[in-house]
């Protein structure tokens, strides 16, 4: 007698958190997370030309601050996310945190530009971890359909980070010196730090994620195309605004505190271009792309003519913000829609993406200022820009949007 046994192989299923078992304090606590990430990555912005003058360096070299830590996020994102293996990931965010922390304490007891940038690619490690964990493990901490709910949490402390952070940080420095500045970043990630350690539940990892799987975004032609969308506008954006203060300094001949305005004035209109972002890719992401790339262009080109005064400066800075609202939701839009399927491994190689062409925009604004002046920092960003607009108006097509479901593996 022939015993044939057939034997299928069944996958575990996550159930959904149960509303009583849903933990919004501790999407919280990564969502201050994010804003105390962004707010000390870009802390240097309104701060260049204090450092660069005590630290006896110049101004483009000064930028360093801002491309270092984006080089070593590029890296970190990947070699985070494969390297933390199965540990639980309530403890890695602790870490990462703490390297913000750390980070800020010794940038603001250096007094030598080489222990400052060791300073800072020390924060890119707990920047490209952050980015490439963060995210996806607040929607681990909500029922089934409340995840765009608390992403949306985690990018309004990008927002405020922008919106506050940015222009807070040059207001101390402005009042009490650039080293008070870190000072603080270094007291505001202590207390992200304990928040965590008190609000974040023990988040065991699901599975590891391997070498191997990190390519499968770049299988797809359409991600392909944001991917490149993502580096031309980044560059674009941070070969300009990196060197923003110095412009308005120099050409616009504004002082510090009229500047620290002008950039809370900038993240606000960033708000607003959330807003008008959201209304367009409801309807077109190609449309959005294209819009966020020929707005952003011609404000930045713009500046060097128009804003030499303190109403043309005001003006076209508002505008770039709308543009800068725009922009991470298009291109994150366009690739998440172009693979789904793709996006839980594929979110370290966008972090990765958007950090060396945030680091690399920096180094080209740096060159173009050191060698042809600081207008030529908003050439670059402008000319980058349009250059995108271009790309996405000859190759980009809306297609039937796939639908999507929100998973987190980490």
């Amino acid at each position: 007698m022939q015993n044939n046994t057939n034997t299928q192989v069944v996958e575990p299923v996550e159930l959904p958190v149960p509303a009583s078992r849903a933990s919004w304090p501790g999407v919280l606590s990564i969502a201050i997370g994010a804003f105390a990430l962004v707010t000390t990555e870009f802390l240097p912005v309104g701060l260049l030309p204090a450092i660069a003058a005590e630290l006896g360096v110049t101004e483009g070299i000064a930028g360093m601050m801002v491309t270092v830590p984006g080089l070593v996020a590029a890296a970190a994102a990947i070699l985070v996310t494969v390297g933390i293996g199965r540990a639980d990931r309530r403890f890695v965010l602790w870490g990462l945190t703490g390297t913000m922390l750390l980070s800020n304490l010794i940038v603001a007891l250096s007094h030598s530009f080489p222990l400052v940038l060791f300073g800072r690619a020390l924060l890119g490690v707990g920047v490209g971890g952050f980015w490439a964990l963060g995210p996806a493990l607040s929607t681990r901490l909500v029922p089934q359909g409340m995840e765009p709910k608390a992403l949306s949490m985690i990018f309004a402390g990008v927002s405020i980070g922008t919106v506050a952070g940015v222009p807070a940080g040059a207001l101390i420095g402005e009042l009490f010196g650039w080293r008070s500045a870190f000072y603080a970043g270094g007291a505001v990630a202590l207390l992200v730090l304990l928040t965590q350690m008190r609000l974040l539940p023990s988040l065991p990892a699901k599975e590891s994620i391997t070498f191997g799987q990190l390519p499968e975004l770049l299988r797809v032609p359409k991600a392909r195309l944001g991917i490149f969308i993502t580096l031309l506008i980044f560059i674009g954006q941070f070969a300009a605004y990196t060197y923003i203060t110095p412009f308005l300094v120099q050409v616009a001949h504004l002082d510090a505190r009229t500047i620290s305005i002008l950039l809370l004035v900038y993240g606000a209109a960033g708000l607003g271009g959330n807003v008008i972002a959201g209304k367009i890719l409801a309807r077109s992401v190609r449309a959005g792309l294209i819009a966020t790339g020929i707005v952003m262009g011609l404000s930045t080109l713009a500046l060097p003519l128009l804003g030499t005064g303190l109403i043309g400066a005001t003006l076209l800075v508002v505008i770039w913000g709308i543009a800068f609202g725009m922009m991470p939701m298009s291109v994150q839009t366009w690739i998440f829609q172009a693979a789904p399927h793709a996006m839980e491994s594929g979110g370290a190689v966008f972090v990765t993406t958007a950090q060396i062409a945030l680091s690399s925009g920096a180094l080209v604004g740096g060159l173009a200022v050191d060698h042809l002046g600081v207008s030529s920092a908003m050439v670059a960003g402008g000319v980058l820009a349009l250059a995108m607009a271009a790309v996405a108006l000859r190759w980009a097509r809306d297609g039937e949007k796939p639908a999507v479901k929100l998973h987190a593996v980490h």
